[in-house]
């Protein structure tokens, strides 16, 4: 007779590995680190229970740092080899952590695809707007007229902009945090990690090296209070230091305004994150510093939707009691099968 034996209390030492954190000093990954470690105690599950799988780049080098199973994939495919863990290994908890470059670029359509399945995996990426590993080549988010080595005239590409994208694909769960804004990033991955289905996380990262100050805007203490907004569910869009202004529609764009003559808290657009409608979720992050808007963080979308992992394991219960187990020998020569003389 097996005996359940409580958990060991674990600590967030207990998530570090004993390898040599080589990030730069002063890179934004390490905030990003500490707060994942701080997350893991706080989710009742063992360390053999809890993976992370990543493709290429600095972010990358996340799974040797922690004191779990994972794996350093290839690149921009790290969605691809955590869908298929996860698909045969549903008790596992599967973070994906992925870069701009890797998973917006070559990895895109792997991203695009697990999270528009819905797979319960929870993807972080790290957004530093620029190719740190190799150096500071312009990556998908970096914006128009960026100067870097393969830019030297200044990027023409349009950026991407990643919870655009997620929405997009109609992601149940879409957030964005800051590394610099600690207890609000440890609260947003919280908040992932206890998600049924696809998270989404995006964190303004910084590359002090390649491309430092690239959200100086959102993180100035003496700014960030009138260039960010913290989104409460059911609550309206106000920000500023004095909370005095706020968002509302005009039509169907986003304005902003001051409140008071006239203009009181009812007026403003209020947030809905368990909206299965996405139009609002992907008009906030459509709100841009350089438009003149407050960047929203916190949590754009959370809602409920049937996950792809169980649906395929449904499907394969249903197949095996209606044909039994099956036999790959026998079915490599089934069907039409032919010998080439």
């Amino acid at each position: 007779m097996s005996v359940d034996l409580p958990l060991p209390v674990l600590t967030p030492n207990d998530f570090a590995s004993d390898q040599d954190v080589r990030w730069c000093p002063g890179c934004g990954d390490y905030s990003i680190l500490a707060q994942m470690k701080k997350v893991m105690p706080t989710l009742g599950l063992p360390k053999e229970k809890i993976v992370f799988i990543s493709g290429i780049g600095c972010s990358s080098r996340f799974p040797y740092y922690m004191n779990t199973y994972g794996m350093h994939s290839i690149h921009g495919r790290a969605p691809a080899v955590a869908t298929g863990l996860k698909t045969c290994r549903p008790d596992l908890q599967v973070w994906v952590i992925t870069g701009d470059g890797d998973g917006l670029s070559i990895g895109g359509n792997h991203l695009m695809h697990a999270i528009r399945r819905n797979m319960d995996l929870n993807i972080v990426l790290f957004n530093n707007r620029i190719y740190g590993l190799t150096k500071g080549q312009y990556s998908p988010t970096s914006p128009a007229g960026k100067k870097t080595k393969s830019t030297p005239m200044g990027s023409i590409d349009n950026p991407l902009h990643p919870l655009s994208i997620a929405i997009g694909a109609e992601a149940t769960f879409v957030a964005r945090s800051i590394d610099t804004n600690i207890k609000h990033l440890a609260e947003t991955l919280k908040r992932a990690a206890d998600h049924r289905g696809t998270a989404f996380v995006e964190v303004y990262q910084n590359c002090n090296v390649f491309n430092d100050g690239a959200w100086n805007y959102a993180k100035d203490r003496n700014t960030k209070a009138d260039t960010t907004l913290e989104l409460e569910h059911g609550k309206p869009l106000i920000f500023g230091k004095d909370r005095d202004k706020g968002i509302r529609l005009n039509g169907l764009e986003p304005e902003v305004v001051q409140l008071g003559s006239g203009i009181a808290e009812d007026d403003l657009l209020f947030h809905d994150e368990r909206s299965h409608e996405p139009s609002l979720a992907y008009l906030l992050s459509r709100m841009r510093y350089e438009d003149g808007y407050p960047e929203p963080i916190g949590v754009f979308r959370a809602v409920e939707k049937p996950k792809y992992d169980d649906m395929i394991n449904d499907q394969i219960e249903e197949a095996t009691k209606a044909h039994g187990i099956g036999d790959l020998e026998k079915l490599f020569n089934a069907g039409e099968t032919w010998e080439v003389e």
